[in-house]
């Protein structure tokens, strides 16, 4: 049986660490400089589990600015198999409602300044050059999991949607907006690239649920999103995804997933070149 360790991702206004028991806190460094802020190491029903607050716990540090790869190294290193995120996000889809999660299950990358593998050449870095595949960015298995939480407990929620991630910190101009919307693309964020990608190249199990809080700029007959406006219809429904994590933990923890690992940090290992 494996052993599971779940990593959490809080973004905007969901990094609050009293979704854990026995709580403490670590701050470590990677090869990669520090993550964001300190872990916060505790359990979820007997599980054990570690938060991190994507942006840290003050909202200090912007889309751009995150140290994507020394989270995620953190969080291989101390021994997570699993990483559960948390992030705001824009519809851009009439049938995809500020309220509504979305499983997100592909992306779209618009962003150009950011690191996107450990590979990077860097003195600490491994050596190489890693061809990850992205065919299926996001496990399956806990995208399932999470979708049947989800179900349990009623929550507005679409099984799989295409984000795509923006450089921000801005907006995008409604006629970005739009144009999203004829690529392809089911919700807008700015953070889900290049997280997911340095989390299956760690050979994680990888899932997202993107919070939708407003539908971006594109229509004409809503407001147009906001500062303001995202915070607050993100923290009514902040609720949800604390309910969601306490609930999809436990099935996370009791399922076996050594055959999954195995096979994730094959893929790993075979991509480095």
């Amino acid at each position: 049986m494996s052993c599971v360790k779940v990593g959490i991702i809080g973004g905007s206004g969901l990094d609050d660490p009293n979704i854990l028991e026995n709580r403490s806190e670590k701050s470590v460094d990677t090869p990669y400089g520090k993550p964001s802020d300190a872990l916060i190491t505790g359990t979820i029903k007997g599980t054990n589990c570690i938060l991190l607050a994507r942006h840290g716990r003050k909202h200090n540090i912007g889309p751009s600015h995150v140290n994507y790869q020394a989270n995620i190294h953190a969080l291989k290193a101390e021994g997570c198999t699993h990483i559960v995120v948390t992030t705001a996000c824009g519809s851009l889809q009439e049938h995809i409602q500020p309220g509504d999660i979305v499983l997100i299950d592909t992306f779209i990358d618009r962003t150009h300044k950011r690191v996107q593998t450990f590979y990077d050449g860097s003195a600490n870095a491994p050596k190489g050059i890693c061809h990850i595949p992205m065919n299926e960015p996001f496990c399956p298995r806990t995208r399932k999991l999470v979708e049947t939480s989800l179900k349990e407990l009623g929550y507005g929620h679409h099984a799989n949607g295409v984000m795509l991630t923006i450089e921000g910190p801005r907006f995008s101009t409604k006629a970005e907006s739009k144009l999203w919307r004829i690529q392809g693309a089911d919700v807008v964020n700015m953070s889900t690239v290049p997280e997911v990608i340095l989390a299956k190249e760690a050979g994680l199990c990888y899932a997202s649920m993107a919070l939708v809080t407003d539908y971006d700029c594109w229509r004409d007959d809503t407001e147009a999103v906001s500062v303001e406006l995202a915070l607050e219809t993100f923290k009514k429904n902040a609720q949800k995804a604390i309910n969601v994590l306490l609930d999809v933990i436990p099935r996370i923890a009791a399922e076996d997933w050594t055959q999954t690992l195995k096979d994730n940090e094959e893929t790993s290992r075979k991509s480095v070149m």
